[in-house]
């Protein structure tokens, strides 16, 4: 039986998947995608999928790719994504599927215990009480832990300062002469990469490895067939962010802070350790202070010899005292490099900081863009403007796998039909519920070099005219009015009190959150409403997510959600937990941005023009991750509020109009008045 056969039967009312999920039914967009899935994975090549809310996109690649028997490579957008892929997804289908399949996860280094430097914190006597009862916790957990994931660490803050003390960077890891090479968790979790049949990484993994071939992937791709990218709509401006160039005064700092320890303690005397660390201290908070005072978040042009507003001569100097200071720093190291592992890397890491400056003292590459990010330190980057050229010549072209006779895990559809070992094309499938706003999905497969692959749209099974309402109000501020924010704050408040919360808030800047944060608190209290206001930034992501599901809950404070950002997407709230979703403003790009503006500027250069080929895909696509938080499952009922008439009063409003699920449209502040009453009323069972 042919894959593609098989993958039918399994889609069936009666096949294999009824066994592997509760409720199954089957689903007409479900199969055509798996099957689609199937076909590529049989003949090779790139398919590009986009599936709606609702399709069950990861049943869809994953059937298919498990029943193929070909070696597996999977990468989600977040780490969080990971760990729901390979604890509930995959074991879930790997037994339904009776298939005898090794799986593995493998994350970046700064997401596992280091042994080493836990060994160097416990040693460290500068610890603030509470951050020494944090790491006691960390000590007993590590005892029993096999993996070191530090995911697996209960109440363990993403934000906590403690992290960088027990986790590595490529830059201080030890490698092969670390004390504890030989338990390293990190090694561990490679090992056990290379030899499963399904391994699950992130976008993240896999262009930091592209950019440094650091993380185990040069070994692992290779052995691949097929490779599936979930939440794909992430990859371009993920790959940017690795496939260029980056200089901190913060590594800078952190370079002259292990530079002074190391040599204190394996050299003291045989060099001026003081001078040298100080020297880097020296450059970096001389570079700092060349920029001067500018607003946090700041990113600073960078077209000509110097950012913008800063004096052009004093900032190339600054660039060579920093050169300059590592000179002097790799001096001091020469002398005393076989003394230990640490002056080894400590050499390593000098060296690509003067190679930097360097780098960042001429002019910038033809092809890229160059800004500094402005906060308490420097961030110089110069960045591709997409991954175009990389995915082509770097991912694309790595397409042949291994003949099954070199492969260690040969496709078993092969082996049954009796074919002989040839090299065979990889399968790339890139998917995500949000990929453009056109048929050729244009936003994502240009950027990404993927204008050749076979594209797919398969719409949400929901039944939106039934389960979601839209409302945009016709009289209302301007969005760049000061009073915009606190309309909304107004709007949205008076819609989580009549719903006793249930509510997000989504913002397109952090200026608007703090605005629309500040009002929804002052008229709460002021209302006597008892909710619970979360807002990003006050706790961890995760305990705002949690918090949030359980305000819906019997006996529980109902709760608003103001977030930004990360929020717009990869927040799953179904059932009743969320049935009001209120969007500030239309998500476009920033115009002050240096990567935004560059992008425009090479469009235009085409012919084409920078805002309906640029801006407007990517507030289109942005405003459909956030309207996706709203509907999750068939039974879900809620209503999407935009707050922002350009929507009704500009000619692309109809182009965003159309890339919204097409919900009921609400004409009036009294028919929004009526929905409201009628979700507070009859909740999941609302009829709209």
């Amino acid at each position: 039986m042919s894959l593609v056969a098989e993958v039918e039967a399994a889609f069936a009312a009666e096949g294999l998947l009824s066994r592997a999920a509760e409720q199954y039914r089957e689903r007409e967009g479900q199969t055509r995608m798996a099957l689609a899935v199937a076909q590529t994975i049989e003949q090779g090549g790139a398919l590009v999928v986009e599936a709606g809310t609702g399709v069950g996109k990861t049943f869809s690649y994953l059937v298919p790719a498990l029943l193929s028997g070909e070696r597996l490579l999977l990468s989600t957008a977040t780490k969080a994504l990971q760990d729901q892929l390979f604890g509930r997804d995959l074991p879930r289908l790997v037994e339904s599927l009776g298939l005898p399949m090794r799986t593995a996860l493998l994350k970046g280094r700064g997401s596992y215990l280091c042994l080493h430097r836990l060994e160097l914190a416990r040693h460290d006597t500068g610890h603030e009480p509470m951050a020494a009862r944090a790491l006691a916790k960390v000590e007993r957990w590590a005892q029993g832990t096999r993996t070191g994931d530090l995911a697996e660490l209960p109440g363990l803050d993403e934000r906590s300062p403690l992290i960088p003390l027990i986790t590595s960077t490529r830059e201080n890891c030890l490698g092969a002469q670390c004390p504890q090479f030989k338990p390293c968790h990190v090694n561990l979790a490679r090992r056990e990469a290379l030899a499963a049949d399904v391994v699950v990484i992130n976008h993240h993994l896999f262009f930091a490895d592209l950019a440094v071939r650091e993380s185990g992937m040069a070994e692992l791709l290779p052995s691949v067939r097929v490779v599936v990218f979930d939440e794909a709509h992430q990859l371009n401006e993920i790959g940017v962010q690795f496939l260029g160039l980056q200089l901190g005064t913060g590594q800078v700092l952190d370079l002259a802070h292990d530079l002074l320890a190391a040599g204190l303690q394996h050299a003291r005397g045989l060099a001026d350790w003081q001078q040298a660390a100080a020297g880097l201290e020296r450059a970096a908070r001389d570079l700092r202070l060349v920029v001067g005072q500018q607003w946090p978040g700041t990113k600073l042009r960078w077209a000509g010899p110097g950012p913008e507003g800063v004096p052009h001569a004093e900032w190339q100097r600054g660039l060579e005292a920093l050169e300059q200071a590592a000179e002097v720093a790799l001096e001091a190291l020469a002398t005393c490099s076989e003394m230990a592992p640490d002056f080894v890397r400590l050499h390593e890491r000098a060296t690509r900081l003067a190679e930097r400056a360097q780098r960042m003292a001429a002019p910038c590459a033809h092809d890229a863009v160059r800004w500094v990010d402005v906060g308490t330190q420097l961030r110089l980057v110069e960045s591709p403007l997409d991954i175009a050229e990389a995915m082509r010549t770097r991912v694309l072209r790595t397409g042949q796998a291994p003949a099954d006779d070199e492969a260690p895990h040969a496709g078993r559809h092969d082996a049954a039909q009796g074919q002989a070992p040839a090299a065979r094309p990889r399968a790339w499938i890139f998917t995500s519920a949000t990929l453009g706003d056109e048929p050729a999905l244009r936003w994502f497969t240009e950027p990404c070099g993927l204008q050749d692959a076979q594209v797919l749209r398969v719409a949400s099974p929901f039944d939106y005219p039934r389960q979601a309402a839209l409302y945009v109000p016709r009289v209302f501020p301007r969005p760049s009015d000061a009073a915009h924010g606190r309309e909304v704050a107004v709007l949205a408040a008076q819609g989580a009190a009549r719903l006793g919360g249930r509510t997000l808030v989504l913002t397109t800047t952090l200026r608007a959150l703090r605005t629309i944060a500040d009002a929804m608190r002052a008229r709460l209290q002021a209302a006597g409403a008892e909710l619970e206001l979360l807002v990003q930034g006050e706790l961890p992501k995760r305990v705002l997510m949690d918090r949030f599901r359980t305000g819906a809950e019997p006996g529980q404070r109902g709760c608003v959600l103001v977030a930004s950002a990360s929020f717009w997407e990869g927040f799953d709230a179904p059932g009743d937990a969320l049935q009001l979703v209120v969007i500030d403003k239309l998500p476009f790009p920033p115009p002050g941005d240096p990567l935004v503006e560059a992008r425009t500027q090479r469009l235009e250069a085409q012919g084409r023009s920078g805002f309906a080929d640029f801006s407007i895909p990517e507030a289109a696509v942005a405003l459909k991750q956030g309207a996706g938080r709203l509907i999750r499952r068939e039974t879900d009922r809620g209503l999407l509020v935009v707050c922002d008439t350009r929507l009704l009063q500009m000619g692309y409003g109809k182009r965003l109009l159309a890339a919204l699920p097409p919900m009921r449209w609400l004409e009036s502040a009294d028919d929004f008045a009526a929905a409201l009453a009628s979700l507070a009323e009859g909740g999941a069972q609302a009829d709209f």
